[in-house]
């Protein structure tokens, strides 16, 4: 929005939309639940589901590129950056984390059924994931060497 997250309000999100206020009102019980519901919508796609290569290595390799690339595009940066900006404390969960951890899960439970070994799904999330968007959010580089890396360094974890 360029006016900076302390002043995202119903009001100026409503006349961007070109709605009522009302309606943003009757749907979400504040500013913060909207760019919620949001975040997940523009950081995750509705469906999507972890790569399925037959080999863990590729699966999370294809799987952190995916979403690099995704996360990186100027505007997907610009909205992480503003969403974590919006952010006044601490929360319990995070619907974008939970998405993640449910496609990890997947990766995870494909490689054991094929006898890999993996290593845990907040290992994946912590040191793949997080990494992918702390990177962003920082306009630290992110480039396939990089995504690459970080899978090989959480396989090292694998029992």
């Amino acid at each position: 929005m360029g006016e900076g997250a302390e002043k995202i309000t119903f009001p100026v999100v409503a006349e961007r939309a070109g709605v009522n206020p009302t309606t943003l009102y009757r749907r979400w019980d504040s500013v913060h639940a909207l760019l919620e519901e949001v975040a997940v919508a523009a950081l995750t796609r509705d469906g999507e589901s972890a790569p399925d290569t037959g080999s863990l290595q590729q699966d999370l390799t294809e799987w952190a590129q995916v979403i690099a690339r995704d996360i990186t595009r100027p505007h997907r940066a610009r909205y992480l950056r503003a969403m974590v900006s919006a952010r006044t404390e601490i929360v319990a969960s995070c619907p974008v984390t939970e998405k993640r951890r449910e496609q990890a899960s997947e990766v995870v439970s494909r490689a054991r059924e094929r006898g890999e070994k993996t290593p845990s799904v907040p290992q994946i999330l912590d040191h793949v994931i997080a990494p992918l968007y702390h990177h962003v959010v920082f306009a630290l580089p992110v480039d396939r060497e990089y995504t690459r890396r970080l899978v090989r360094d959480v396989l090292a974890m694998a029992e």
